[in-house]
């Protein structure tokens, strides 16, 4: 790397300054043209009605609102009628489907009432009770409570389906706003979630952000050093869904390379209690029925999205290869992805972001996995948004998965119509392939900043790990290999003696 000095690149600004991603990033920049420039004093300190969290609020809501009108012709009749209508048009959701799939339009109680039978068929016997976490659970039948009891079953499906929107769009915003709340010099990157085209594309597939939400929120409480809230709303997601689980993960690491374990006691603490006290009772209720979620996800087959897929389909794994022997080697792939971000948060010269881990270890469990459904991408985007908040980089992966999504529902219509219109199998495995590097291409600069901190836009200004709370400046006390950590200014790194940004 050239040597740089500090007169040929920009000061940091003062200290509480909002920095703002039009006046660095020129992608922002060249964007904010579109809206008349970059924003201005009022903008900048929340002066008046239009602060950022209104802002952000409303853009969130405008672009959830556009993924709901793309929906509408399987709304009006692609989920219902038709065998490849609702793919046809890239608009399939699990949520209509599975209201009477299990059981839901007959009051049907999660986990303690067995899932009905089409007349005619034998039960499953790997998925009797509902396949998801339980607090996934307890959220659709919410959404049951609220849906009228009259009119027929497309009609309640219908209703079911804009019930479960409206609720999922409270969760996006709760996401943007904790997001916003993360990074506190810099608030306007969140308008990098907020505009996501997977936000628009993929919220009302699945239920999968309340997961987000709740994680992103577990996020924001974690950097402003409410440590036992962090954990109990880490608890609470990972009882919506398993990855947030994870984040622990790079916090034990953290602390211990700072030496701050009895910090991560009290977030551990927080998850399992929280964990505990919304899966303990349905343990108890129905022990089987709780289990369903983790005895699927463990017999379920290779499936689509994964790299597994590919290989299978191709006739490129050992003959008489196991579901449990593909779950093996996952386990133990994963395991050495967590082995080297392990590397990086006790080696790197400069304590890595919590963020910035966070994404990665989510991305190795993404990218490992046996399924990879493309609702899964907003697992990563937040988490993106705080590690590598770069408009270039985020959007090159955003189209990644905008080629997957649409490689998805046209290969399924490919495979279920008689005349076979849509994407051959060959060009649906390279959609998984370019979702794939898409997603390295993001790992690979989240990876390069940790080792080079000077290219850690996050750092520019001089901050060291706004979304690390008690870690945000904390010396280090556990390093593998050489740190430059102890005792240098946070945010700035010396090259030829000259204290530098690094360029844009």
């Amino acid at each position: 790397m050239c040597a740089m000095t500090s007169s040929t690149l920009p000061t940091p600004p003062p200290e509480d300054t909002v920095v703002v991603p039009a006046d660095e990033d020129p992608v922002a920049a060249a964007g904010s043209e579109i809206l008349g420039g970059a924003p201005g004093r009022r903008a900048l300190l929340g002066v008046g009605w239009w602060t950022a969290g209104r802002v952000l609020a409303i853009v969130t809501i405008a672009v959830f609102a556009l993924g709901m009108v793309q929906k509408i012709p399987c709304y009006d009749s692609g989920w219902f009628y038709g065998a490849t209508a609702q793919y046809d048009h890239a608009c399939y959701s699990d949520i209509p489907h599975l209201f009477t799939l299990r059981g839901f339009s007959i009051g049907n109680i999660p986990y303690l009432d067995r899932l009905p039978v089409a007349p005619g068929q034998a039960p499953d016997p790997t998925m009797q009770y509902l396949e998801y976490p339980v607090l996934t659970g307890m959220f659709m039948w919410v959404a049951t409570w609220l849906t009228p009891s009259g009119g027929g079953d497309v009609h309640r499906e219908q209703v079911f389906w804009l019930v479960n929107s409206g609720m999922l769009m409270i969760c996006a915003v709760i996401a943007v706003v904790a997001v916003m709340r993360t990074h506190r010099r810099r608030p306007w990157d969140a308008l990098l979630f907020a505009l996501a085209p997977v936000l628009a594309l993929d919220s009302t597939i699945n239920w999968d952000l309340l997961a987000v939400a709740l994680t992103a929120v577990g996020m924001a409480c974690w950097a402003r050093r409410r440590l036992v809230l962090a954990g109990v709303m880490i608890g609470l997601a990972t009882a919506a869904k398993l990855y947030p689980v994870f984040l622990l993960g790079p916090i034990l690491l953290l602390c211990l390379r700072a030496g701050r374990m009895r910090d991560f006691g009290q977030a551990f603490a927080g998850a399992l209690a929280a964990w505990l006290v919304v899966d303990v009772p349905f343990m108890l209720l129905n022990f089987k029925g709780w289990a369903t979620f983790y005895t699927f996800s463990e017999l379920r087959g290779i499936d689509y999205g994964s790299v597994w897929l590919i290989l299978e389909q191709n006739n490129l794994l050992p003959s008489g290869f196991t579901t449990s022997q593909v779950n093996t080697v996952i386990a133990l792939l994963l395991a050495l992805c967590c082995l080297g971000i392990a590397w990086l948060a006790l080696a790197a010269r400069r304590r890595p972001r919590f963020a910035q881990l966070a994404f990665l270890v989510i991305a190795a469990f993404v990218l490992t996995n046996k399924v990879y459904s493309p609702q899964y991408v907003l697992w990563l985007t937040p988490l993106a948004v705080l590690a590598r908040p770069r408009w270039r980089d985020f959007l090159i992966w955003q189209a990644c998965e905008i080629l997957y999504f649409l490689g998805i529902w046209y290969n399924f219509a490919y495979t279920s119509s008689p005349n076979q219109k849509g994407l051959p199998t060959d060009w649906y495995h390279g959609a998984i392939v370019v979702h794939v590097l898409g997603t390295l291409y993001l790992c690979a600069l989240v990876v390069r900043d940790v080792l080079a901190p000077e290219f850690d836009v996050v750092r520019w200004d001089g901050s060291d790990d706004p979304s690390g709370g008690v870690l945000d400046g904390a010396p280090d006390v556990l390093v593998v290999g050489p740190s430059r950590s102890g005792g240098e200014p946070h945010g700035v790194v010396e090259i030829d003696e000259e204290p530098v940004l690094p360029p844009a």
